[in-house]
């Protein structure tokens, strides 16, 4: 293997929180739902059972909202080529990519 053909790649994240911020929303509301659902059911003769109610629905949530997160995740990371030599400037609006201005 020639040392001097290994190429270079540039990995770019490019999500920002507009992009998860309607899963985050859904997942709140159903959070908010359950809560609501367990008072209701807290003056029943069982508490318990409000209590199970809410551990079961962000139980049974949890995976979905993680599943969409990642998945969303994984559709914002690019991955690309840079020829030999090309020096990379940081993305436009990216504040994972932007470095701290020198002190005058």
């Amino acid at each position: 293997m020639n040392m001097n053909n290994i190429q270079k790649y540039r990995f770019v994240c490019t999500l920002t929180f507009g992009d998860i911020y309607g899963q985050i929303i859904v997942w709140l509301i159903t959070i908010t739902v359950s809560l609501a659902a367990a008072m209701a059911m807290m003056g029943a003769r069982k508490p318990i059972y409000a209590l199970a109610t809410v551990g079961l629905i962000v139980l049974l949530s949890l995976p979905f909202l993680l599943f969409a997160f990642v998945t969303t995740l994984l559709n914002h990371i690019e991955l690309t080529a840079t020829e030999p030599g090309t020096k990379t400037e940081p993305i436009p609006g990216n504040v994972s990519q932007q470095q701290p201005a020198p002190a005058s």
